[in-house]
């Protein structure tokens, strides 16, 4: 039964969301309701659940004093912190107004930090990219290509070089070419493919095929 139970409770909620989408009638959207309800408090809990596995486990790093402690050390030091300034120095309910030391640290610590560790991927971004755009291949020429063009034609230096065309053909409507029309057509098609497979991954899920998520093999 610790196998049977869940994978009812998988079908059942799966099912009624299904038929909620295209019959949004009484009991279907009571149900839906009711199940969202039950999702949210799932969802408080596990969040829960996820701050103190991240607590046991920094406290862990720290205790047996492994590799990069100190690192876990200023992680539950940062929890600490905000969790403090947030639930005690920020007006309860109100922590998220501006002004509150809650916003504070978001505003002026988080960001710039997060801001940070974005401008410091790109440099393993474009390091990456210098490997996948060997032109090695006519696919790969071409996306070198067009990565060439659409990077030329996002800076003012690309505009500059053409500014002896006539504007309808400069460097960045070019880009902008690219972008709106063969881009766009390759994105939605992977997108397509990223659709089709949350539908088939679901319904196995839903009828009980797949079986991974409950410890099965």
């Amino acid at each position: 039964m610790r196998r049977e139970i869940p994978l009812i409770i998988t079908g059942v909620v799966g099912f009624t969301y299904i038929i909620q989408f295209f019959i949004p009638h009484w009991p279907f959207n009571i149900m839906e309701h009711m199940l969202t309800d039950w999702m949210l408090i799932i969802f408080a809990f596990a969040i829960w659940l996820g701050v103190l596995n991240l607590m046991k486990v920094s406290l862990d790093r720290i205790s047996k004093r492994t590799k990069d402690w100190p690192y876990a050390l200023v992680t539950i030091l940062g929890f600490l912190f905000i969790v403090i300034a947030g639930f005690f120095f920020s007006g309860g309910r109100r922590f998220l107004d501006p002004g509150t030391p809650f916003d504070y640290i978001y505003q002026f610590i988080y960001t710039p930090l997060s801001a940070t560790m974005f401008a410091m991927l790109a440099f393993y971004v474009a390091s990456a990219s210098y490997r996948a755009f060997r032109a090695r291949t006519k696919e790969a020429t071409l996306l070198l290509l067009a990565a060439f063009f659409v990077m030329l034609g996002r800076v003012p230096v690309g505009d500059a070089m053409t500014s002896f065309l006539p504007e309808s053909v400069r460097l960045s409507k070019f880009a902008d070419w690219i972008m709106n029309y063969p881009q766009t057509a390759g994105q939605r098609a992977i997108m397509i493919g990223i659709a089709l497979g949350i539908v088939s991954t679901s319904l196995r899920l839903i009828l009980g095929i797949e079986r991974s998520h409950l410890g099965s093999d």
